[in-house]
């Protein structure tokens, strides 16, 4: 019965590798808004949109951040 409600081993390791690679990529978006040549403002806020919305931040800071790819 306890089996039943609790995630498996596999499903486990799929959401930690998952959660990892949101986490390097994070780390690597972070990075290139520091290295950018925004103005301090514009890095404070896009840095704080990745680290508060990992996922949604990153994707939107490469489409549309300092030195991203305009759409």
């Amino acid at each position: 019965m306890l089996d039943d409600a609790c995630a498996s081993k596999g499903e486990i390791e799929m959401y930690s590798i998952i959660g990892f690679l949101i986490l390097a990529l994070d780390i690597f978006a972070i990075v290139r808004i520091i290295q950018s040549s925004a103005s301090g403002t514009e890095k404070i806020l896009w840095i704080l949109c990745v680290l508060i919305f990992p996922l949604a931040g990153m994707i939107i800071w490469f489409f549309a951040g300092p030195g991203g790819k305009r759409v």
